[in-house]
């Protein structure tokens, strides 16, 4: 009796703190789908052109820049790529992400950051879905066009493995986060999904479904931008 009692006193004081992660993933993965609808709903933002030949979509809500460290920032958010091995299925379930840095001289005033990447090719989205990655060394990096006609197929757009853009207090603009790093925030996949599963596994395999507080960001996608119309030369 003794035994069961501390059992049930030990599961009684863990679900708090399980429930607070799982809240603060899912508030996470609502916060993206805002994001992504609210700048891709705008036609003189991210050309479409463009969005329908990205690979995969990170989504980092409300980047903020640490005082304590000169220049630093960091962010957390997700990842949503189209699913299969050839990237030409539906938008996958997301895989969490965090973001760190050097300064993105972004911020105004302090005011928190919203950041969209557009990965454009297979390699980048590997690499990043294996590990940390910095932008413009380990993956090549520039600011994404903007605009209903901005020309997206200069030189430095088809070159790029990732575009990048910002949105701050209703400003947007193609922005370069050279020097900065992304990768899998696994503890905050196992905190959402409760059980160890790889980025690989729940982009190529789906392993995991949509959870319901990124139904909102996925099905958007998939109405948004439904087929891959990249070239996929390099896959």
């Amino acid at each position: 009796m003794k035994k069961s009692l501390s059992f049930l006193l030990t599961v009684s004081l863990a679900c708090p703190a399980l429930f607070a992660d799982d809240r603060k993933e899912s508030a996470r993965l609502e916060n993206c789908g805002t994001v992504v609808q609210e700048i891709m709903d705008i036609p003189d933002d991210i050309p479409q052109d463009l969005i329908d030949k990205a690979y995969c979509i990170i989504v980092y809500p409300s980047v903020v820049k640490a005082a304590f460290i000169f220049g630093a920032s960091y962010g957390r958010g997700a990842m949503t790529c189209r699913s299969g091995e050839h990237f030409n299925g539906p938008w996958s379930a997301p895989t969490m992400m965090a973001l760190e840095g050097g300064s993105f001289g972004l911020q105004i005033g302090g005011q928190a950051t919203d950041f969209v990447l557009l990965v454009m090719n297979a390699r980048g989205a590997n690499s990043i879905l294996n590990s940390k990655v910095k932008l413009g060394a380990d993956a090549s990096a520039a600011a994404g066009p903007k605009g209903r006609t901005a020309e997206a197929s200069t030189d430095v757009t088809l070159r790029a493995e990732i575009l990048s853009y910002s949105r701050a207090r209703g400003l947007f603009a193609g922005i370069s986060l050279a020097g900065s790093t992304v990768r899998p925030d696994n503890g905050a996949n196992q905190d959402l999904y409760k059980k160890t599963v790889t980025p690989q596994e729940i982009v190529f395999k789906g392993a995991m479904p949509v959870p319901p507080s990124a139904q909102k960001m996925v099905s958007y996608l998939n109405k948004k931008s439904p087929k891959n119309l990249s070239s996929g030369k390099e896959i």
